[in-house]
């Protein structure tokens, strides 16, 4: 069994960023319309509570985990 890989840390230019943009921006979603559907189907979550909210606003060093197909995916805000 092999160990959980290291999250991706994905630098903003500013202090915050909205919950879909950071999707978009991070390679998760392809689309604004794909993060918000991630986003109302209760797929993301942040620092490990689901996020219904597409403006939610991260900061630097929130944790975003998304269930994928393929299998869960997270992120660091950076």
């Amino acid at each position: 069994m092999s160990a959980d890989p290291v999250p991706a840390d994905v630098p903003i230019r500013d202090e915050m960023i909205r919950l879909g943009q950071f999707l978009k921006l991070a390679g998760v979603a392809e689309s604004g319309t794909h993060a918000r559907d991630l986003v109302a189907d209760g797929e993301v979550r942040v620092n490990g509570d689901v996020e219904t909210r597409r403006g939610r606003q991260l900061v630097r060093g929130d944790r975003v985990t998304v269930s994928l197909p393929e299998g869960d995916e997270t992120v660091v805000v950076a």
